[in-house]
């Protein structure tokens, strides 16, 4: 693994390229990247000493920071896409910042809320069923529909 980051750092400062929106493939490639990578720790936590932990964890680290460089990238250069009308919520809204294990009431998990095109904004899959992306003002967070529970939130995304 150390030897394919090192061809792909010396590629990268041998030829010079221009910085591009990440596909939906690639995407999908670092999520597979990180998913190696928890497992990779795992298994350093089970059958390895202290120095493959680390360098597992390490290794992950880097994984998951170049994922959001990545999304990053994506969302300067698709930036009319993170661009949404105003944010009307129900009647008696008002905007309190939320974390995992909130429970919304159910009006504010409605169907005008739900965002369907999930892939569009690089989110990842919600759950079959009963999961929903749900816009909260500027916020985008993960809702349990079945009991309005916060799964996941990802604060600040649309402008």
């Amino acid at each position: 693994m150390h030897k394919m980051i090192l061809a792909a750092v010396a590629a990268a400062t041998l030829v010079p390229t221009f910085a591009t929106a990440q596909s939906y493939g690639e995407v999908r490639r670092d999520q597979r990247e990180i998913r190696e990578s928890r497992r990779d720790l795992d298994r350093a936590r089970r059958y390895g000493n202290r120095g493959d932990v680390r360098e597992a964890r390490q290794e992950l680290r880097e994984d998951r920071r170049e994922a959001r460089e990545d999304w990053r990238d994506y969302r300067r250069t698709h930036g009319n896409v993170y661009r949404r009308p105003a944010y009307v919520g129900p009647r008696g809204y008002r905007y309190r910042p939320v974390s995992v294990g909130y429970r919304f009431a159910p009006n504010y998990y409605g169907r005008q809320y739900w965002i369907n095109d999930y892939q569009t904004y690089r989110l990842s899959r919600p759950a079959y069923g009963y999961q929903r992306w749900v816009r909260y003002g500027r916020d985008v967070v993960l809702v349990d529909t079945r009991n309005g529970r916060v799964a996941q939130v990802n604060n600040g995304f649309f402008y």
